[in-house]
Formats: C-alpha cells, sequence, structure tokens
C-alpha cells in the first residue's frame, strides 16, 4: 500500500493529565510509562515545595519576560560525562559510583575488563585502543589512544531499543555490551580544551539535562519540534523490529554469548516498534531526503515505493509559535544545496546528502524535523517562511532581524557527530555563532541554549528520571550537555535541575503563553531554573 496515503502521526490518545496545568508543562506524548514501576533514580529531585515555587514564580515569570529572543543551537552525538564529565561542580565521573561504571557482559556477570573497540563493518579490533581496557571510563585523549578532539572516531550504535537496554533500569551497566563499538561507549575527553567549556563556566551549565526519546537523532530532533512519535500503520513488516520474549530487541542465535567476543547480532534491529511507532531513523516524503523521487514523479517529494515516513500533523512548536504571532524559523546549514541535490532524478549519489565525508556539507535529511509535516510541504507558505538555509542566520544576526525564537542545524560536518566528523570543529563553529550574537545588538535580551540531540551511543553515569511525571515509553534517555548562555541567565552556575529536550518547548510555552502540547513529563522543568531572579 502506498504509505503517503496512511494516517499520517499517530501521537499517543491518552489525555494530558489533570496536573498539566497546574505545573505549566507544554508538550510530551502521553503514553504508558515504560518505567513507572522504577522509582525515580538520583537524577530525579523532587520539584520545589508549594510554596517556594508560588514565591519563585512571578520573578521567574519577570526574568522570562526580559527575553525577546531564544536561541537554540542543536549539536550531535555527546552525551554528558563523554565531554563535561571532569567539569567543576557538576555530577561527573568522580561523582559515579563503581556500579554504574563497571560493565557487565550479556549474561549480567561482571566483565573482568572492557571489550575491545570494534572496527565499523565487523572489521575486528581497533589497536589503537589496545586490547585490556579497564572496566570502566578512559580517556579517548589519554592513554593508550591519544585521539585528540580534532580527530574523528567511528560512529557508535545509539538506536531506540539499544539505549533503554544500556540505561538497564537507571543502572547503566549495559553499555559495552549492547554497543557495536565495544568499549568505545565508555571514552570521555578532557572538555577543559573547549570553548563551550569555557562558555558554561562563565553561565550556566544544566548537568541533569536529558535527552528526550531513548535512542537516535531522528527521534529527537522530531521531539524538539512536537514531543510526539509518528506511527507508520502501513509500513512492511521488514521495517518492524523483533523484539525477544523479554521486550527487548532480539538477538540472533549466532550472536556473541560474550561482550567480549563480538557486538550483538540482531533478529531484525528495524525503524519501527512491533506496533508500528517509527522509533529509528525513516527518511522525510519531502525532499531533501535521502530517498531519491520516483523517476517520472514529482521530483519535490522521495518516491513512495521506498516507505519514506507519511506526512505528519500533529501540532508542533512551530504552529504553537505562529498562532501566537511569534516570529520563529528554523536555519539549515546546506537547505538549499540540499533542496537542489534531493531533486536530482534516480537512486544515484548526491552531492551533499549523506556524503559522510569529512570537510564536506554532509546533510543529513533525518535531522530536519519539520520536512516530515505534511503543514510545511514543498511550495507552502509556511515552508517558505520557517525554513531557511543556516548561511542566513548569519545575515540575519549581522542585520539585526533574528527571530523570536531561532533553531540552528549545523551542517553535517559541524555538527560533532561521531564517524564523519570530530568534536572540536562543531565547537568553534557553534561558538563562533555565540560571538556574533554576544556582539550583536540583540544581546542584552537574548537567550542561547546549546544542547545535544542525543548521547551518540556513550555511556553516562547519571539515571533518566522515571516514574509517574518524569517519564513515558519514548524516554527520557540518556543524559546530554546542556547550557544556557545569556546576560539574563546565572553566572558560573551549575543548574541541578532535571530537564529534558521537551524543557525547551516548555520554555518556550510559558514565556510566549502558547496552548501547551501534550505532556506526561510534567515534573521536569521548564529551564527556568538557569535564570537571574530578583
Amino acid at each position: 500500500m502506498n504509505p503517503s496515503g496512511s494516517d499520517a502521526a499517530i501521537r499517543n490518545t491518552a489525555p494530558p493529565r489533570r496536573a498539566l496545568a497546574r505545573h505549566g508543562a507544554p508538550l510530551v506524548l502521553a503514553l504508558l510509562s515504560a518505567c513507572a514501576a522504577t522509582p525515580p533514580g538520583p537524577a530525579a529531585t523532587p520539584p520545589a515545595s508549594a510554596p517556594d515555587a508560588a514565591a519563585r514564580g512571578p520573578a521567574i515569570d519577570r526574568a522570562l519576560a526580559r527575553i525577546e529572543h531564544v536561541v537554540v543551537l542543536y549539536g550531535e552525538n555527546r552525551s554528558f560525562d563523554h565531554l563535561f564529565g571532569a567539569f567543576p561542580g557538576a555530577d561527573g565521573i568522580a561523582q559515579a559510583d563503581a556500579a554504574s561504571t563497571a560493565q557487565r557482559d550479556t549474561d549480567g556477570t561482571l566483565l573482568d575488563r572492557l571489550p575491545p573497540v570494534w572496527r565499523e563493518g565487523g572489521q575486528g579490533e581497533d589497536p589503537v585502543f589496545g586490547h585490556a581496557l579497564r572496566n570502566g571510563p578512559f580517556a579517548i585523549d589519554g592513554e593508550p589512544a591519544r585521539r585528540p578532539l580534532t580527530e574523528p572516531t567511528r560512529d557508535l550504535v545509539h538506536r531506540y531499543y539499544q539505549n533503554q537496554e544500556q540505561i538497564d533500569g537507571g543502572r547503566n551497566d549495559r553499555y559495552a555490551a549492547v554497543s557495536d563499538a565495544g568499549g568505545l561507549t565508555m571514552g570521555h575527553y578532557d572538555g577543559s580544551r573547549l570553548a563551550l567549556w569555557q562558555l558554561a563556566r562563565e553561565f550556566t551549565l544544566a548537568d541533569r539535562f536529558f535527552m528526550g526519546t531513548y535512542g537516535g537523532s531522528y527521534m529527537n530532533h522530531l521531539w524538539l519540534a512536537c514531543a510526539c512519535v509518528a506511527r507508520f500503520a502501513d509500513a512492511p513488516e521488514s521495517m518492524r523490529s523483533v523484539l525477544g520474549p523479554d521486550g527487548r530487541l532480539g538477538r540472533r542465535t549466532d550472536s556473541p554469548r560474550s561482550a567480549l567476543d563480538g557486538p550483538p547480532r540482531w533478529v531484525r534491529d528495524g525503524a519501527l516498534t512491533p506496533d508500528g511507532y517509527a522509533v529509528n531513523t525513516v527518511q522525510p516524503p519531502y525532499q531533501p531526503s535521502g530517498i531519491a523521487p520516483a523517476a517520472g514523479g514529482d521530483p519535490l517529494t522521495a518516491d513512495p515505493a521506498r516507505w519514506p515516513l507519511p506526512p505528519q500533523e500533529a501540532p508542533t512548536i512551530g504552529d504553537r509559535l505562529s498562532e501566537k504571532g511569534v516570529s520563529w524559523i528554523w536555519y539549515a546549514g546546506g537547505w538549499d544545496q540540499a533542496s537542489a541535490d534531493g531533486a536530482l532524478p534516480g537512486p544515484g549519489p548526491r552531492g551533499v546528502i549523506y556524503t559522510n565525508r569529512p570537510r564536506s556539507v554532509d546533510f543529513q535529511p533525518h535531522h530536519q524535523p519539520y520536512n516530515y509535516f505534511r503543514r510545511y510541504a514543498p511550495g507552502t507558505a509556511l515552508r517558505a517562511e520557517h525554513l531557511q538555509d543556516g548561511a542566513r542566520l548569519f545575515t540575519d544576526i549581522a542585520a539585526n532581524r533574528l527571530p523570536q525564537v531561532t533553531f540552528y542545524k549545523p551542517p553535517g560536518d559541524l555538527n560533532e557527530h561521531p564517524g564523519y566528523t570530530d568534536i572540536a570543529s562543531g565547537d568553534a563553529h557553534l561558538a563562533m555563532i555565540i560571538d556574533l550574537i554576544r556582539h550583536s545588538p540583540a544581546w542584552e535580551n537574548t537567550l542561547v541554549i546549546v544542547t545535544y540531540d542525543e548521547n551518540g551511543g556513550y555511556w553516562d553515569h547519571v539515571p533518566p528520571p522515571s516514574g509517574d511525571g518524569w517519564s513515558d515509553r519514548w524516554g527520557p534517555g540518556t543524559r546530554i550537555p546542556t547550557i544556557l548562555i545569556s546576560p539574563l541567565v546565572r553566572k558560573g552556575y551549575v543548574d541541578h535541575t532535571p530537564y529534558d529536550t521537551g524543557s525547551i518547548l516548555r520554555l518556550l510555552t510559558r514565556r510566549f503563553h502558547l496552548e501547551p502540547l501534550p505532556d506526561d513529563r510534567w515534573r521536569m522543568g521548564d529551564l527556568s531554573g538557569a535564570l537571574e531572579v530578583h
């Protein structure tokens, strides 16, 4: 069946909790909590008492009212401990207990050492990292590998079911056993050499910020747009994951019995859950897409015979902003090039889409959430107004015409994603944008939020909050770095409030008085804990 005619975004049908109105939370799917039986871990710090919250509420709202521009800079695939595990005053690697640092084998026994770092494509061990890494976190830029921030590592698996199994109910002890990169998942860097580290020291670092959903980039980008999960009802069985009796991704009979012998082999690690929710990468229905147009078909759409995600219908934070007359733009590095690239006929290689080469644009279509939504289809006025090339961000900053809300997605070569780029170039790129904003007339009333879409398969020791009001079927996943930069935030501050990707949407909802999106994580904060309140 042609998927373009199927029911588009089938979101959670459960109504928002009545408590949402009390807490002012703006989003998230209300589906069955996968972790409801698990009590909140250390990250799930209780919210402020009602009197304290009531006392701070008006002051926070006054502080929010001073913010005229919110700029979200969205990087790629790094966990908190991976980059900020030694940050002064933060809950870092030194604060982790042995139970979360020591990794367990497939059968649950404690590993006597980390698995080797496996090469991509099943090409054996990477000798650069040696064969006897101790069981625990290690410095990638230290001995024996000495891989600097300027050098890409291989990519690591970062998918929905794998991330849940790695977290292991908050114990965080199955990262190495589940990773296709073996021990590399436990690697971290000396982040003090990063420009973003210095900005975190000057402004506010949030050390309890978790990626919105388990897994990878596609799903977390969609969450940043709508806090929803798409259901692909008509997708073929071959796209659906096969689970074992324990509810985890099913292992093949020839999967190694020990993580020391090789990475896991899965029966079917599909893009969808068995009940049809798109939780791993699926391609957008519109160009630019990883699926070329059909031969003789519409050059602005992906070939429907190759099963792109059907156009989505769920409300987005962009829709909510537009309803209130709040200006906003999603700027994407390489958007104009990729749009032209995507319209080329035939299945051959593209010039900038998924080139996966260092120092190329390397445009990633699954990082463009609004290109999945029917309201932003090619030819619509909404697309022309709100989806812009990244180069325009620089001219808009220079001309002092930033919209009230900015989302910026760097091109692939500058997004810090393991495998096809390095950390240092993306760090310098984001720091340069922040510097331009700081030297612009808009700076005094601008809040910049630097965060990452997900952990990229790297370990972190802090368990994601779980339980009623904290979590649902989809997440939150692993902890990721987030920095809030503004004259209006606390200086030299580490914010320990529990947040997730949806907290960005909660902040926008509160600041601009938007209609909330459904939210089952009403205990999560809205980033206002970082604000300087008088």
